[in-house]
């Protein structure tokens, strides 16, 4: 089974929507530099109730920016497959992920079984 050229354009379209929202999601909390994001916090003040939410803020983001970096960095990488014609195969097995796998997550980097 190979992906049908209407069907691929579909998935691309689909990850350069999720790529865009998980962008802006992103520049929410974080600020990119070199490729990667970092969160970031308001400075609120200078005392320690201030500074405790400060605090309270970057830890309450920092694994949001953790888990929305990580999916970002597998919607790049689908993309990247689709451009060089090794999208919807395994990365384990190398044989072909199911389309409706692709469909319902069109970043899947490997088939069901593995």
């Amino acid at each position: 089974m190979t992906i049908d050229t209407k069907t691929l354009a579909e998935l691309k379209e689909a990850l350069l929507t999720e790529k865009a929202e998980l962008e802006s999601n992103l520049s929410r909390i974080a600020r990119p530099t070199d490729g990667t994001y970092h969160t970031t916090f308001d400075e609120v003040g200078n005392d320690r109730d201030d500074n405790t939410t400060e605090v309270e803020e970057y830890t309450d983001n920092l694994p949001v920016e953790q888990t929305l970096e990580k999916k970002l960095h597998e919607v790049i990488t689908a993309l990247t497959k689709m451009e060089n014609g090794t999208y919807g195969f395994c990365d384990n097995c190398k044989q072909e992920i199911a389309i409706e796998r692709l469909q319902a997550n069109p970043s899947a980097q490997t088939c069901i079984k593995c």
